[in-house]
């Protein structure tokens, strides 16, 4: 049995957490992934003057150590984690990881930040629920 965890590193990220362990078993996978949504105007290294190119690795790689970070906080209590961080859009790339991982259920965080909010930009959590082929569940915001 597998879990897809979604992080956004967002004040929303330690409820996740805290309910991944209550449902992790010695048998399950838990997957953590951080999705990159790439920016319009910069795609790839290889673009852009070579400051951009900088600041976006440093990006990426404070993404990585952000989420091994959490990662080796489960795996101290005996879990079996792995780390994906991966660039595309967020509700794609959140389905396109849970089906080749053959994830058995999707932990999302949800901000809370209302209907009007997701009525004009959109809820990754509203996304991924309306095309998952899996149970998704989401985790309501706590105030930091």
């Amino acid at each position: 049995m597998s879990l897809l965890v979604s992080i956004d590193f967002s004040f929303v990220t330690e409820a996740q957490l805290d309910i991944v362990e209550r449902l992790a078993g010695p048998k399950r996978e838990i997957h953590l992934l951080h999705v990159t949504e790439p920016d319009p105007s910069f795609v790839g290294l290889a673009a852009g003057p070579e400051d951009v190119q900088q600041q976006v690795a440093k990006e990426l790689e404070r993404a990585h150590d952000q989420l091994e970070a959490l990662a080796d906080r489960l795996r101290e209590k005996g879990l079996a984690v792995d780390t994906r961080l991966v660039p595309g859009p967020t509700v794609q790339t959140i389905l396109e990881q849970a089906e080749k991982l053959d994830a058995d259920i999707i932990v999302m965080g949800s901000h809370g930040r209302g209907k009007l909010f997701d009525l004009v930009v959109g809820s990754v959590s509203a996304g991924v629920i309306r095309k998952s082929p899996v149970p998704v569940l989401v985790v309501p915001a706590r105030e930091p």
